[in-house]
């Protein structure tokens, strides 16, 4: 499946308004929560989002002394960070999507004699069925061990099944003659 850049600060603001954590417990945890549906967090993100959040006073960080091995960097929190996270909790996000790179080239394609359109949608069109069937076969073969995973897949083949769609009118579209 399609693997992405994700911006980890808030899920990691999310995850630390539960209690204090080092950088490898939340990794586990965001993973815990999503399972396969979402591709494994980079732990390098994790701490560079970490350190990223405690220079803008959105978390501070603190050693823990262990009984058994050196101490960890513990972080936790701050009221600015949790006023952040309640303002991206409670905003909704935007609608759909004007600004779609995959339709950006197909309208730029003939103009720049490189790729002709419907050969752009059809290379599309593959690549969302075959995005269609990896969400399917991790709902086949229950790899999403929760609920959390399940309804993400779900809804992520929902949106595969609509861009789908819109290839279909955009292919018609560009068979009857209509420019792009």
């Amino acid at each position: 499946m399609h693997t992405e850049y994700v911006d980890m600060k808030y899920p990691l603001l999310a995850l630390l308004a539960a209690g204090p954590a080092h950088g490898y417990e939340l990794k586990q945890s965001f993973e815990a929560r999503f399972g396969v549906a979402w591709p494994p967090v980079n732990i390098g993100q994790v701490y560079s989002t970490l350190q990223r959040l405690e220079r803008d006073g959105l978390v501070t960080g603190y050693e823990e002394e262990q009984t058994k091995g050196p101490a960890r960097h513990v972080f936790q929190i701050t009221e600015a960070g949790f006023r952040v996270l309640h303002e991206w909790l409670t905003t909704a996000d935007r609608g759909p999507r004007m600004r779609d790179e995959f339709f950006m080239k197909l309208v730029l394609s003939r103009l720049a004699g490189m790729a002709e359109p419907l050969e752009i949608i059809e290379r599309q069109r593959q690549t969302y069925l075959q995005e269609l069937r990896d969400l399917n076969e991790i709902a086949i073969r229950g790899e999403s061990n929760s609920s959390v995973s399940l309804l993400l897949a779900e809804g992520a083949a929902l949106h595969v099944e609509a861009d789908l769609k819109w290839l279909d009118l955009c292919e018609d579209r560009i068979r009857r003659g209509e420019s792009l």
